[in-house]
């Protein structure tokens, strides 16, 4: 943001959190993201290794926890030749019982909470 103050430019940095865009049931979300959704919750197996790591939620768009809180998976997306651009993060202790789940479809740009 920019604000003109007298005949000087004065920058400054927009640090605002951003928040989860709303919510997406499970039952909405696309099959691949509802079978990873019981992989989380059975433990595994998983189809990344990089699933389960720690999620340090860089982009501040989901409720601020301590390090260690969220956790990220892979969401496959048909005919990608990597990992695609599709998450689940969830966090909360047990991993296998998670208070809170988000989907992203685009890479942590965007979430939605997942809800019952």
């Amino acid at each position: 943001m920019v604000m003109l103050v007298g005949t000087v430019l004065i920058g400054v940095a927009a640090h605002a959190k951003e928040t989860p865009s709303g919510t997406i049931s499970l039952t909405q979300l696309p099959a691949e993201a509802r079978a990873t959704d019981r992989l989380i919750r059975a433990g595994g197996p998983f189809t990344s290794a990089k699933d389960g790591v720690v999620f340090g939620n860089r982009e501040r768009i989901l409720p601020a926890e301590r390090r260690g809180f969220y956790r990220e998976y892979t969401v496959p997306t048909p005919g990608a030749r990597n990992r695609g651009a599709r998450r689940i993060v969830c966090g909360g202790h047990p991993p296998t019982a998670p208070q809170a789940c988000y989907y992203s479809g685009d890479h942590y740009a965007t979430f939605q909470q997942i809800v019952p």
